[in-house]
């Protein structure tokens, strides 16, 4: 089967989705076509996070985390109220335990105010009038945070590109990518074969191997590091309102274990953060030997280890032992008991690290001819997904080149 098109997308998540649904927003003319390797979408980061909308508090003033977030939380949730997706404004606090979080906490609260999210931090009688349960001697209150289903999200924008003419073909694995002068020609295994006049690699857990595929030296690799999650059972529920997070270590790119309602009305625990042993390393037991020797032998993740060990150590810890979890929730709530959770599913995180071990903190784009690569996308990517299908719209019809 031979296709031709302007514009190709490579990866069905929320930001493949969200840059199809603005180009044909603003290019309608443009002929889009979304391949996806599962034979559904948003199966990945996107359908294996949090849920969480996300305000913008912890990313450095001027960044491209903190202006995304800021800019596609506010078209998130027009969008949402435009279309009729179900997301709530639940807010959420950021809990310090110990005299020693206040600094770090203080430093977050500014960022906060520079990033004009709504916040202020709050005494410990406060934060028991919003979280009863919760233990903190002070927080950071963040009414602007809000929850979301981001897979009903992408239903909906699913919807939306193929009333507008656009294509979404699930079950299509890349193969080849073939860039020309003019084109290019990408081959899945099932035997399609599209020619576009751009490329978007919007591949996630994969971005490095597709931006590869297409010719590009890649200046990092992709690391799979999974969040393991519980659940409060039914009768735990009530110990928590809303968010419940902690303080984050500053030296460490993860927020640490948390309290997460849902718009289901559920309340997940976690994530912790442990290398992966296959890029879709669910569980413990999915191993990708192939893969596991390429995340263990790249010189960048040697360093990371190297000068992470002993976080990576308890990380672990956790992911083996039910109790060492509950003592790290039970930092925030006391009162958690093991019998409270039930276990829940995991979710991968796509770890850009660079190859002198700095783990690859904000949004990275990079053009190869043709071929627009999304090369690092981590949190808070399904919150700023719409802003950032803006920026790749733009990006895709400027010749400049596009590292930001």
């Amino acid at each position: 089967m031979n296709k031709h098109t302007d514009i190709v997308i490579i990866g069905g998540g929320v930001v493949g989705l969200a840059t199809a649904y603005t180009i044909k927003e603003k290019h309608p003319k443009k002929s889009v076509i979304v391949i996806e390797k599962e034979n559904s979408l948003s199966s990945h980061q996107t359908g294996n996070n949090s849920g969480v909308i996300h305000s913008g508090i912890y990313y450095k003033p001027g960044s491209l985390k903190a202006i995304n977030c800021r800019k596609g939380k506010r078209a998130l949730e027009k969008f949402c109220q435009k279309e009729g997706v179900n997301f709530e404004t639940c807010g959420k606090v950021i809990v310090a335990t110990s005299e020693s979080e206040l600094p770090a906490m203080h430093k977050i609260h500014k960022r906060g105010k520079a990033n004009n999210v709504n916040c202020r931090v709050i005494n410990k009688e406060e934060l028991n009038e919003l979280e009863p349960h919760a233990s903190g001697i002070a927080a950071i209150h963040v009414p602007e945070a809000g929850i979301i289903n981001y897979k009903n999200f992408c239903s909906v924008l699913a919807k939306k590109i193929e009333s507008n003419d656009g294509q979404i073909m699930t079950g299509q694995k890349v193969n080849f990518i073939t860039p020309s002068r003019e084109t290019v020609t990408i081959q899945t295994v099932e035997g399609v074969e599209i020619e576009a006049k751009k490329v978007i690699n919007c591949a996630g857990l994969y971005s490095d191997i597709i931006a590869e595929k297409g010719g590009a030296k890649s200046e990092m690799k992709i690391v799979p590091f999974r969040g393991e999650y519980y659940e409060l059972n039914d009768n735990a529920k009530g110990l928590v309102n809303n968010l419940i997070y902690p303080v984050p270590d500053p030296n460490f790119p993860f927020l640490g274990v948390h309290f997460t309602r849902m718009v289901d009305g559920g309340v997940e625990c976690g994530p912790n953060a442990v290398l992966a042993f296959a890029r879709e390393g669910y569980t413990k037991l999915k191993i990708n030997p192939n893969e596991l020797i390429e995340s263990l032998s790249y010189p960048g993740f040697i360093k990371l280890a190297s000068k992470y060990w002993k976080t990576g150590l308890g990380e672990v810890w956790r992911s083996y032992s039910k109790k060492a979890f509950v003592k790290a929730l039970s930092k925030l709530i006391p009162e958690i008991k093991s019998e409270h959770l039930k276990s829940a599913p995991a979710g991968v995180r796509a770890q850009a690290v660079s190859l002198d071990g700095s783990m690859v903190d904000d949004f990275y784009f990079s053009r190869n001819g043709n071929i627009l690569n999304v090369c690092n996308a981590p949190s808070p990517a399904a919150t700023a997904s719409l802003n950032i299908a803006k920026i790749i719209t733009c990006l895709l019809y400027t010749s400049d080149a596009a590292d930001e």
